[in-house]
């Protein structure tokens, strides 16, 4: 029963062709090695933690939800468990990340929605912990992390719009502590700069993780003196709600006013109109994820496993002419030079 054991339970002493045998046999009786005794034989959990934050809008967002199932795909082949835990009481951004390596309740853990000075970066690295975050910081220390080229998205969503002779083009980003959001308004005043266009401060507003807090944030855009006859959105739900917005204000999407999103999530092809977005695959980055914490956790160098993902534009019809805008019937601002942007997705 000794060899039987250690066979299953991967120890090192036992030939290949032994463990071989031995497994073939307990799949033929249907037997299940016991976890809860792998586990502190190894001295590990088998689990990978996954805090929720405090901005639920953006748990309820398709994207969230693929990026899990990606992981979950990854953990489950090679039998880890996905715990997600909460925050923490007190509003303590550490709390939950304080939990999880105090009480040793899990092997890693993934982190999202990085900030540009993220403590829970900083915390981890000092705890030893491995982790590996969706975004990056500007935390020093070495860490692995899978990111889309942020500034890239949004700079080719603003292109993309000054290609279409927009010079209003407004930016409804989210706070300014998230890395990404730095990141692709960085993309945005850097398309705009290239463009001979200043800043409007005006243009540029925040919103929260949920339609409703866009819908808000579009709507003060469109009623300024001089409204914006294009929006590039922070991800495809702040484009839902400016989507309602534009029409609660009478106006059409994709004529009077462009609207770009970013994460092409599953709904974002079937909106009216479909949606020009910006698309990282939200499934394939789940995967990523976990098969690089899976490879921290095994002792690979953290600093080895640093990837920017580059983001892909996908035409469809929420975007059009500025000279097609009611917004300015004597005529719209002066037209901006632009390369050739790509044609419409096949059937939008």
């Amino acid at each position: 029963m000794t060899t039987v054991s250690r066979a299953l339970n991967g120890y090192s002493d036992v030939s290949e062709k032994t463990r071989r045998r031995v497994e073939k046999q307990a799949r033929l009786l249907g037997y299940t090695p016991n976890a809860q005794a792998r586990r502190l034989t190894s001295g590990m959990t088998e689990t990978i933690g996954f805090v929720l934050g405090d901005v639920s809008g953006y748990y309820d967002d398709p994207y969230f939800a693929q990026l899990l199932a990606g992981m979950s795909e990854v953990l489950t082949r090679l039998n880890y468990d996905l715990v997600i835990s909460t925050r923490g009481a007190g509003g303590d951004p550490l709390g939950g990340y304080r939990r999880l390596v105090d009480e040793r309740r899990v092997d890693g853990i993934v982190l999202d929605r990085t900030r540009r000075d993220d403590e829970r970066i900083a915390f981890l690295l000092e705890a030893g912990m491995p982790f590996v975050s969706f975004g990056r910081s500007e935390v020093s220390g070495d860490h692995a992390f899978l990111d889309a080229d942020c500034e890239e998205a949004g700079y080719i969503a603003t292109r993309r719009l000054l290609g279409l002779s927009h010079r209003r083009i407004a930016f409804l980003g989210a706070p300014r502590g998230y890395m990404f959001n730095h990141l692709r308004l960085r993309g945005y005043e850097r398309a705009l700069n290239e463009a001979g266009l200043e800043i409007d401060p005006q243009l540029v507003t925040v919103t929260a993780y949920e339609e409703e807090g866009s819908f808000h944030a579009a709507t003060g855009l469109l009623r300024l003196d001089h409204p914006p006859t294009a929006i590039v959105c922070i991800d495809d739900m702040a484009a839902m709600g400016a989507i309602v917005a534009v029409r609660s204000e009478g106006l059409e999407v994709g004529e009077d006013v462009s609207i770009i999103g970013y994460n092409d999530i599953a709904p974002a092809a079937l909106m009216d109109p479909p949606l020009t977005t910006v698309r990282i695959d939200s499934r394939a980055a789940g995967r990523r994820l976990a098969e690089m914490l899976l490879a921290v956790i095994a002792g690979r160098p953290a600093s080895v496993f640093q990837e920017v993902w580059a983001p892909t534009l996908v035409v469809r019809s929420s975007d059009g002419p500025a000279f097609a805008s009611r917004l300015y019937p004597t005529g719209t601002p002066p037209l901006a030079t632009a390369p050739d942007q790509p044609q419409p997705a096949g059937g939008a």
